[in-house]
């Protein structure tokens, strides 16, 4: 029988947040830690002018663009995105976002369709959980 868990409200602003290197920071949410089995969300935050490497996931993924101006690259296209612009990736296909500013920050909104998301860098073909990148 599965541990009931009660339900939670997060606030961001008291959550640690993890460096993911190359100007990208990412705050934890949604994950099996607080209950939960059927996805994992989070907020990633993008210095400006950072470009995350082309990578894939293993499940689906859902951005929602929540500050700034950001471009997604995926499949050969460039997708300029505005605030609360989402989008809906299915599992393995490469893509990267890129904030397009070079002096104000850019954040999003993810979510994994599954806890165990994982993330393959494309360049490299290193798979990782996604939870391995803030230890939730």
């Amino acid at each position: 029988m599965n541990k009931q868990h009660a339900p939670i409200v997060m606030r961001p602003d008291q959550i640690k947040s993890y460096d993911r290197g190359g100007g990208a920071r990412t705050t934890p949410l949604v994950s099996p830690g607080v209950g939960a089995t059927s996805f994992i969300n989070g907020i990633t935050e993008f210095a400006p002018g950072t470009a995350i490497p082309f990578h894939s996931h293993n499940c689906e993924e859902s951005v929602m663009l929540l500050q700034g101006h950001a471009f997604l690259d995926i499949e050969g296209q460039e997708h300029e995105l505005k605030p609360f612009d989402t989008t809906w990736i299915p599992p393995n296909i490469p893509h990267r976002f890129r904030n397009m500013s070079s002096e104000e920050p850019m954040k999003i909104l993810w979510i994994y369709a599954s806890p165990a998301a994982t993330r393959t860098l494309v360049e490299t073909g290193e798979t990782r959980p996604v939870s391995a990148e803030h230890n939730r």
